[in-house]
């Protein structure tokens, strides 16, 4: 199995920058796509980012310029650089992780942006 440990959430103000981490460990197969969701209060949850293991990125269009998703191979580790932080960024962001066995979710880590 393989197990996701999200880091980084914080209260930040509208326009400040912001990274999340999510760490991943067990069996993790060479061929996966990670990725960033979140679920604002209300609403259902959207995908944000996603990157292959190849490292093709996808961006929902609401993020685009602001937001760049990454990875590291070797510490298993991806990433979300945050920017230009808007109020309606304020959500919890899970990480998922999905191969060819396994579809896995972390717990989350709540963005909060105040204006």
């Amino acid at each position: 199995q393989v197990q996701l440990v999200e880091s980084g959430g914080h209260l930040v103000q509208a326009g400040e920058s912001l990274r999340l981490s999510c760490a991943a460990s067990g069996s993790i197969f060479s061929i996966n796509v990670m990725g960033w969701y979140r679920q604002a209060p209300g609403k259902q949850r959207e995908l944000v980012a996603t990157i292959t293991s190849g490292g093709i990125t996808n961006y929902v269009d609401s993020v685009k310029g602001r937001f760049t998703i990454s990875r590291d191979n070797a510490k298993n580790t991806m990433y979300l650089q945050m920017n230009s932080l808007k109020d309606e960024d304020t959500a919890v962001y899970y990480c998922k992780y999905t191969d060819r066995f396994f579809t896995v979710w972390g717990q989350g880590t709540l963005v909060t942006v105040s204006s």
